[in-house]
Protein backbone atom coordinates (compact mmCIF):
# COMPACT_ATOMS: atom_id res chain seq x y z
CA UNK A 1 0.00 0.00 0.00
CA UNK A 2 0.90 3.84 -0.10
CA UNK A 3 -0.36 6.77 1.47
CA UNK A 4 -0.31 9.81 0.03
CA UNK A 5 -0.71 13.23 1.94
CA UNK A 6 -1.35 16.80 -0.09
CA UNK A 7 -0.06 19.78 0.92
CA UNK A 8 0.40 23.30 -0.61
CA UNK A 9 -3.46 24.65 -1.33
CA UNK A 10 -4.50 27.71 -0.54
CA UNK A 11 -6.12 31.27 -0.92
CA UNK A 12 -5.01 33.24 -4.29
CA UNK A 13 -6.15 35.93 -6.28
CA UNK A 14 -6.83 34.77 -9.63
CA UNK A 15 -3.56 34.68 -12.00
CA UNK A 16 -1.22 33.80 -9.54
CA UNK A 17 0.24 30.81 -8.15
CA UNK A 18 0.46 27.64 -6.36
CA UNK A 19 2.31 24.76 -5.73
CA UNK A 20 0.82 21.33 -4.43
CA UNK A 21 2.83 18.68 -2.92
CA UNK A 22 2.41 14.94 -2.15
CA UNK A 23 4.51 12.69 0.03
CA UNK A 24 3.83 9.08 -0.25
CA UNK A 25 5.19 6.30 2.32
CA UNK A 26 7.03 5.00 0.60
CA UNK A 27 9.59 5.47 -2.67
CA UNK A 28 7.32 6.29 -6.21
CA UNK A 29 10.30 5.40 -8.66
CA UNK A 30 8.58 2.27 -9.03
CA UNK A 31 4.86 3.50 -9.16
CA UNK A 32 3.10 3.15 -12.24
CA UNK A 33 1.65 6.43 -12.34
CA UNK A 34 1.35 9.35 -10.03
CA UNK A 35 -1.13 11.82 -10.75
CA UNK A 36 -3.35 14.75 -9.70
CA UNK A 37 -7.20 14.96 -10.09
CA UNK A 38 -9.47 18.05 -8.71
CA UNK A 39 -13.37 18.16 -7.74
CA UNK A 40 -15.11 21.20 -7.82
CA UNK A 41 -18.25 21.76 -5.64
CA UNK A 42 -21.12 19.59 -7.21
CA UNK A 43 -19.32 17.98 -10.17
CA UNK A 44 -17.30 14.84 -10.40
CA UNK A 45 -14.01 14.25 -9.99
CA UNK A 46 -11.36 14.99 -13.28
CA UNK A 47 -8.15 14.21 -14.17
CA UNK A 48 -5.79 17.36 -13.95
CA UNK A 49 -2.42 15.51 -14.33
CA UNK A 50 -0.63 12.54 -14.41
CA UNK A 51 2.71 11.15 -14.46
CA UNK A 52 4.18 7.91 -15.36
CA UNK A 53 7.12 6.10 -13.98
CA UNK A 54 8.62 6.60 -17.18
CA UNK A 55 8.36 10.13 -17.68
CA UNK A 56 5.02 10.55 -19.73
CA UNK A 57 3.10 13.38 -18.92
CA UNK A 58 -0.65 13.97 -19.25
CA UNK A 59 -2.99 17.43 -18.88
CA UNK A 60 -6.53 17.96 -19.16
CA UNK A 61 -6.91 20.39 -21.60
CA UNK A 62 -8.20 23.23 -19.43
CA UNK A 63 -4.89 23.61 -17.69
CA UNK A 64 -2.29 23.18 -20.38
CA UNK A 65 0.48 25.27 -20.65
CA UNK A 66 -0.45 26.50 -16.72
CA UNK A 67 0.19 23.45 -14.56
CA UNK A 68 3.25 21.40 -14.97
CA UNK A 69 3.40 17.52 -12.82
CA UNK A 70 6.85 16.90 -11.29
CA UNK A 71 8.53 14.61 -8.60
CA UNK A 72 11.28 14.20 -6.97
CA UNK A 73 12.16 10.64 -6.42
CA UNK A 74 14.03 11.04 -3.73
CA UNK A 75 11.99 12.47 -1.43
CA UNK A 76 8.93 10.37 -2.59
CA UNK A 77 7.23 13.42 -3.75
CA UNK A 78 4.95 14.39 -6.79
CA UNK A 79 4.44 18.21 -7.09
CA UNK A 80 1.82 20.17 -9.42
CA UNK A 81 2.83 23.97 -10.11
CA UNK A 82 -0.19 25.99 -10.93
CA UNK A 83 0.27 29.10 -12.59
CA UNK A 84 -2.09 31.97 -14.34
CA UNK A 85 -5.13 30.44 -12.20
CA UNK A 86 -8.37 30.76 -12.58
CA UNK A 87 -11.93 31.19 -10.56
CA UNK A 88 -12.74 27.59 -12.72
CA UNK A 89 -9.81 26.23 -11.01
CA UNK A 90 -11.25 26.21 -7.60
CA UNK A 91 -11.67 22.74 -6.33
CA UNK A 92 -10.06 20.13 -3.99
CA UNK A 93 -7.30 18.44 -5.15
CA UNK A 94 -6.14 14.93 -4.87
CA UNK A 95 -3.48 13.05 -5.42
CA UNK A 96 -3.59 9.53 -6.54
CA UNK A 97 -1.03 6.56 -6.79
CA UNK A 98 -2.09 4.03 -9.51
CA UNK A 99 0.23 0.56 -8.89
CA UNK A 100 -0.54 -1.59 -11.84
CA UNK A 101 0.75 -4.85 -10.54
CA UNK A 102 2.17 -6.70 -7.55
CA UNK A 103 0.47 -7.21 -4.09
CA UNK A 104 -0.46 -3.64 -3.43
CA UNK A 105 -1.61 -3.22 -6.76
CA UNK A 106 -4.97 -0.92 -7.08
CA UNK A 107 -4.94 3.19 -7.12
CA UNK A 108 -4.35 5.09 -3.93
CA UNK A 109 -5.81 8.80 -2.84
CA UNK A 110 -4.91 11.21 -0.32
CA UNK A 111 -7.24 13.26 1.59
CA UNK A 112 -7.32 16.12 -0.54
CA UNK A 113 -6.26 19.29 -0.04
CA UNK A 114 -8.73 22.63 -1.37
CA UNK A 115 -7.68 25.36 -3.73
CA UNK A 116 -9.61 28.31 -3.91
CA UNK A 117 -9.38 31.46 -6.96
CA UNK A 118 -10.72 34.74 -5.90
CA UNK A 119 -11.60 36.53 -8.77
Amino acid sequence: QVHLVESGGGLVQAGGSLRLSCVASRSIFSISAMGWFRQASGKQRELVATLTSAGSTNYADSVKGRFTISRDNAKNTVFLQMNSLKPEDTAVYYCNAAIATGPNAGSYWGQGTQVTVSS
